[in-house]
């Protein structure tokens, strides 16, 4: 999820301290019922809790529960709903009027207005203020005033958004942008207190947002404690106390403290524990679809990598892995081979082309060995893919990927895996452009929209392009699809982009992932919803 320029926070602004406990701690429900408190498995956020510069999951997570937009996602479907949105109107697909609904507030009693919504988004796309997500503002009219590619900004606010009324504003695009409304449930569009802008290191320190629960204290590497508010005006109200999200630098640790009673729920199962996990929680073990995608990132910024030659290698290496072999041992078929860079939870109207990608996801070794040898050989002589070591059972799947290249090349030592200690020093090396080779780029979409799969990822210079791949034929149809009304042929445009960067493999497609979860005897009615997060507030202590 999304790169920009790193905002340079120090620590004191963002922790609060507190006597720490220790990651593997025990477990505590609370009273139980609706004041119980839920203990589930987290990691530090790479960033800030501001929403638009927060661009990963485990940040995402906070948001989700701290904040609530004009739409939220429903936790079933994933369909855009109307959440603080009265109504959203458009005659063009580019003028758009939005009309907030009365009664909401924030935690600290002030009003939710359209100024809550204009300033924060002004905030978000202004260039020095460095928010990762400024990009999701880029079709707002004077973008390109406010955050000019190079050089500082010429005006300090978006032309194209207007107060009109104490609930009302109007967003005007600079080009037509058919679906622009199902995208305002993503975080970078959440609306912020005029305490955010009038002491920020304190804001930073406490966020104060809008949703079902609010922030009572965090201490970096150890955990967060999130408790229920007891005066939100929504109607999707928290069942629960509170959540306190612990920090675990390894899942194997988070699963054994779930299995001895210590924690309530741990979001993302094991690889080395998928099977046993059955055995373990029968029932209170959850595997369903989501909207995520692991893919292989190449660093163009590397001239290694952004030759002719680089091509034939790039879908040369996709050719050597096994896809179907390490989904079913390594993941015990909670994941499913990737035969196009989207999901299947989109369903074929909504974007996903079961096997666009072709013979390029096709395991293949004879010929993967001799398009990697015709493209000139892995650059370096050797392969090493990057990950961070502290979550998601990386280190399996990497040395499994490397160990099926190897085969393929007859070469042991072809590939290697290159493990960063944690999420936030890997992202960071991301963002700073130091990789040397194929990193991994998990993808948790930010809407169920296929734009929200290509465009972010994979267009010149966007958000999240951590590998900066560019390639004007593929911006070209992205513009048109989204300037299309007829969702029948955006999808088509967006498919015919897709298809460009399946001919330059500008990133290897792995597999789909399911969300896994396991959860205690303590807890009931847990669920995942399309992104893989659990459904916080629907969450019951027993």
């Amino acid at each position: 999820m999304r790169g920009a320029t790193h905002a340079k926070w120090t620590a004191c602004a963002v922790v609060v301290a507190l006597a720490a406990t220790a990651c593997g701690g025990g477990g505590d429900s609370g009273s139980g019922g609706s004041d119980g408190v839920v203990s589930s498995s987290w990691g530090d956020p790479q960033n800030p809790l501001e929403p638009a510069n927060t661009n990963e999951v485990q940040g995402g997570k906070v948001l989700d529960m701290v904040f609530r937009g004009l739409k939220r996602y429903d936790p079933k479907t994933g369909e855009a709903k109307d959440m603080l949105a009265e109504k959203i109107e458009t005659t063009d697909s580019t003028n758009f009027t939005i009309t907030v609904k009365p009664g909401w507030t924030f935690s600290n009693g002030e009003k939710v207005t359209a100024k809550s919504f204009v300033d924060a988004w002004n905030y978000g796309a202004l260039l020095k203020n460095s928010q990762k997500n400024a990009y999701f503002f880029e079709y707002i009219d004077g973008y390109d005033k406010v955050h000019p590619v190079s050089g500082t900004a010429s005006e300090p606010s978006l032309s194209g958004l207007k107060v009109t009324g104490d609930l009302t504003f109007t967003v005007k695009l600079n080009q037509k942008f058919s679906t622009f409304p199902d995208t305002l449930g993503y975080a970078a569009y959440a609306p912020l207190p005029k305490a955010f802008f009038d002491d920020h290191a304190a804001w930073l320190a406490k966020p104060i947002g809008n949703g079902p629960y609010t922030i009572d204290s965090y201490t970096k590497g150890s955990k967060m404690s999130l408790r229920k508010w007891a005066d939100y005006p929504g109607d999707d109200k928290a069942q629960n106390g509170g959540v306190d999200l612990k920090v675990y630098t390894d899942n194997n640790t988070a699963y054994t403290d779930l299995i001895a009673g210590n924690l309530d729920l741990v979001d993302d199962v094991p690889a080395s524990q998928l099977k046993n996990v059955k055995s373990d929680l029968g029932d209170r073990y959850l595997n369903t679809p989501a909207g995520i995608i692991q893919t292989l990132a190449f660093p163009f910024y590397d001239s290694d990598w952004n030759t002719a030659g680089a091509v034939k290698v790039r879908k040369g290496l996709s050719m050597a892995i096994n896809r179907e072999q390490i989904t079913d041992t390594i993941f015990q078929k909670t994941r499913t081979p990737a035969t196009d860079w989207t999901s299947p939870v989109l369903g074929a109207d909504g974007g996903f082309k079961e096997g666009l990608c072709g013979d390029g996801c096709t395991y293949n070794a004879a010929e993967a060995k001799k398009l990697i040898t015709e493209g000139g050989g892995i650059p370096g002589g050797q392969l090493k893919i990057g990950y961070n070591a502290d979550t998601g059972s990386h280190k399996e799947w990497v040395d499994a990927v490397c160990n099926s290249i190897n085969n393929a090349l007859g070469n042991d030592k072809a590939c290697v895996g290159d493990p960063t200690g944690t999420f936030a020093d890997f992202r960071n090396k991301i963002g700073q452009n130091k990789m040397t080779g194929p990193f991994r780029a998990g993808w948790q979409m930010d809407y169920p929209l296929i734009q929200n799969f290509l465009q972010p990822l994979y267009y010149t210079n966007a958000s999240s392009n951590d590998g900066k791949w560019s390639n004007a034929e593929f911006d070209k149809l992205v513009d048109q699809a989204n300037a299309e009304t007829d969702k029948a042929k955006a999808v088509s445009l967006f498919q015919q982009a897709e298809g460009v960067l399946r001919d330059q493999m500008g990133a290897i497609p792995l597999w789909y992932q399911n969300g896994s979860a396991g959860y205690s005897t303590k807890v009931s009615n847990v669920t995942l919803n399309p992104f893989s997060v659990p459904v916080y507030n629907e969450i019951k202590v027993n």
